[in-house]
């Protein structure tokens, strides 16, 4: 027989196996009952997922008519309290079984209240202040009747063309995975059933960050080895957290659409990881196995097919499924006990929700409008943001002790706020805003004044942030001319990162470097304010001025959290969690790269490198700098030999050289040496925040298990090797200092 064909015949017969009972649910008897009277429409319509977006009279007319006759289980986009009783009545009042529907939104960095990007959070380094955040998320939305959220987002990039970094936790397999436990622990409670608790869907399972040239929804060519050691041990660590819902990408990972990736969604999550959860397709995206080129034009039932096969159980507005899935069990072609398996997994989750016993979930009655923010919840907001900028160069103008320009003087008299994010609202929430207020955001330029409200703080744009003219230049740099201090404000427009906006080039948009140049020249003490969401190249920024202060886009209190920490009342705490690059061609760029055959040493040919550039990134990986300078001891070893199941202390001194106490990040990574795959040259294991008076050293210590060692082999198998490995102790990725271990598994 041809080859071709047996390979052919072999997938065939794979996608006919029934889907695993491993990963069932455990059996309710209010679910059973609910499953043996449902017609197979019904049970199709629990697999579908219909929006409420636009909410035109039309369009909201159809999805409760949906709703009412049992078409759809799901929806997303409700807009408001009123809107979500409004749906949620009719399933539970006017639908044949009275099964209530799963309400969705995208929360991404907040609802009501909204907190720093995902990104800009991540650079917190604190996990607790990210859980925090994401409480008081679930607590405002689910009081306006929400139950679940498509978020959060842990796919790993290395690539900040990629717009959607906006919405990650970095390039770091170790701290998106702690950051994943936090933020699935902030959303979900501590019981689901409780009113301020909602399901958390973990977007994208596979390698939806492994983008080509950082465009929206192409992917690499990533094997089943780099996919389980470089892009799902975050999601692994979500569902142990609890989650209860994973997001299929739009992508091709290994040439298989996610959602057709029976390996993925059934081998590796049922059968491995035993989850028990449901398992959604992206927006269209079983619709799009047409243009992905698995399924001729025009058949969709095909594409239902293979998803539902491959273990996908909830179909995102293609309505593909359910089309496709009565007509696919009447014909032979999947079995109804499997569409029972499916309907299982949805029907849990809403009873663990409680929906069954209060299908408002947390929704007051005769509750219309959303509420404000509330004090707590924005402390809570203001905490992360201040924790979340990164400091990256801090240079004199002699206006404080060590020629520093920050901390800046409380005694300043004047202030110009320059640029387009000088005192704009709009952009500097970030992408995915949900339902933030604008008129509630504090600006750059209000925030400096409220600090300062004896000070003169003028605000001048100097143009837009694509597009400025000469005039508005000058009026910016003689605005300059005038203060005693400037305060930069650059950066990215609203729309600039999030879904489909992918970038050829990493620079500020616009004319914003001209206006810079134009200010510097003046020589006057300038704090560059960089606000984005995603790692810009700043090469040129870092040459001319003399403080550079990144910012991200931090949500509701922007201005109280930038002028906090520039006066000094907070100290700068924010590490990167990304890379940021010299240049263009660096990119993707992370601090775990592997070593190659010919590794790269500085100044020596025949490496792997740039014949005219250095590979060193301009930021590194974990950088950010304090208002207190430290000095790093090389890493102690309890012992020098270590097995497995064992875990050794690493100590290291940290010395404060300054007047100033700080706190530091003591960083752990670690390198195996000798391995079957050839492994990162460092990989972030741990790290810890200590507290330094000045002119004091203080010895800290971390730990070192066994299992921060292993790593997938070609086979498929989680190992260790017996060899040497580096442990590495310092102020981030690049700024390590060595010492080696020998295991012994």
């Amino acid at each position: 027989m041809n080859p071709r064909r047996v390979a052919s015949l072999a997938f065939a017969l794979a996608l006919l196996v029934p889907l695993q009972a491993a990963a069932d649910p455990v059996v309710s008897p209010r679910v059973e009952a609910l499953i043996s009277r449902m017609t197979l429409e019904e049970k199709a319509g629990q697999l579908t997922m219909n929006t409420t977006s636009p909410p035109q009279e039309a369009q909201y007319r159809d999805i409760r008519e949906q709703i009412r006759a049992g078409a759809v289980g799901t929806t997303y986009n409700v807009h408001n309290p009123a809107q979500a009783r409004d749906l949620q009545r009719i399933a539970v009042e006017e639908s044949r079984l009275k099964i209530p529907v799963l309400l969705a939104h995208d929360i991404v960095h907040g609802y009501r209240t909204l907190f720093p990007i995902a990104l800009g959070a991540a650079a917190s380094w604190d996990f607790e202040a990210i859980r925090k955040s994401e409480r008081v998320a679930a607590e405002e939305a689910t009081a306006d009747g929400l139950n679940m959220t498509l978020a959060p987002m842990f796919d790993i990039s290395h690539d900040a063309r990629w717009g959607r970094v906006v919405e990650g936790a970095g390039e770091s397999v170790w701290l998106a995975s702690r950051i994943a436990e936090a933020r699935i622990k902030g959303l979900q409670g501590d019981k689901l059933s409780d009113k301020s608790s909602m399901v958390a869907c973990v977007k994208h399972i596979g390698a939806n960050g492994a983008v080509i040239g950082g465009r929206e929804y192409s992917a690499a060519d990533v094997s089943q080895r780099a996919m389980r050691q470089d892009y799902l041990p975050p999601f692994k660590a979500a569902m142990d957290a609890g989650a209860r819902c994973f997001m299929a990408g739009l992508n091709a990972p290994d040439g298989l659409p996610t959602i057709a990736n029976r390996w993925l969604l059934t081998d590796v999550l049922r059968k491995e990881w035993k989850f028990d959860g449901v398992v959604m397709s992206d927006f269209d995206g079983v619709k799009a196995l047409v243009e992905h080129g698995l399924v001729r034009d025009g058949d969709r039932i095909e594409t239902a097919r293979l998803a539902f096969l491959a273990g996908a159980g909830l179909d995102m507005q293609s309505g593909d499924f359910y089309r496709a899935i009565p007509k696919l069990v009447r014909e032979g072609k999947i079995q109804e006990k499997d569409v029972d398996t499916a309907v299982r997994y949805i029907l849990k989750m809403k009873e663990d929700l409680g929906l069954f016993d209060d299908p408002y979930h947390g929704l007051e009655a005769g509750r219309t409008k959303i509420a404000p923010p509330t004090r707590e919840a924005l402390a809570t907001a203001l905490d992360l943001a201040e924790k979340s900028i990164v400091l990256l160069k801090n240079e004199g103008q002699d206006l404080q002790e060590g020629g520093k320009l920050l901390p800046l003087r409380p005694d300043v008299k004047s202030i110009a706020v320059i640029g387009p994010l000088a005192d704009n609202r709009e952009d500097i929430v970030g992408a995915w805003s949900a339902k933030v207020s604008l008129n509630e955001v504090v600006t750059v330029k209000e925030g400096l004044q409220q600090r300062l409200p004896n000070a003169r703080v003028v605000a001048t744009p100097g143009g837009r942030v694509h597009d400025a003219r000469d005039e508005e230049i000058a009026a910016a740099v003689q605005s300059a001319r005038d203060a005693e201090v400037v305060v930069l404000a650059l950066g990215e427009a609203f729309g600039d990162t999030g879904e489909a906006q992918a970038r050829s080039n990493l620079e500020l948009p616009g004319r914003q470097m001209d206006l810079a140049r134009a200010v510097l020249a003046l020589g006057k003490p300038t704090i560059v304010l960089v606000m984005a969401g995603r790692p810009l190249i700043l090469t040129e920024l870092d040459q001319i001025a003399p403080v550079l202060v990144n910012a991200w886009q931090l949500g509701n209190t922007t201005g109280t959290a930038i002028a906090r920490v520039l006066f000094g009342d907070v100290e700068p705490t924010g590490r990167l969690p990304m890379t940021f690059p010299r240049s263009i061609g660096q990119v993707p760029i992370s601090y775990d790269y592997r070593p190659t055959g010919r590794p790269y040493i500085q100044g020596e040919g025949f490496r792997m490198g740039y014949g005219n550039a250095t590979i060193k990134p301009l930021y590194a990986f974990g950088y950010g700098k304090t208002y207190t300078r430290f000095t790093f001891g090389a890493p102690r070893l309890e012992r020098a030999t270590m097995r497995a199941g064992e875990t050794i202390k690493v100590s290291v001194d940290v010395m404060n050289d300054t007047v100033r106490p700080g706190t530091a990040v003591v960083q752990l990574y670690v390198g195996v040496k000798v391995a079957r795959v050839s492994q990162a040259t460092k990989q972030l294991r741990g790290f810890k925040r200590v507290r330094v008076e000045p002119f004091t050293m203080k010895t800290v210590e971390l730990e070192v298990k066994a299992d921060d060692f292993a790593y997938w082999d070609v086979d498929g198998q989680r190992i260790m090797t017996s060899g040497p490995i580096d442990i590495m102790v310092g102020p981030d990725a690049e700024d390590v200092k060595t010492a080696t271990l020998e295991f012994t598994p």
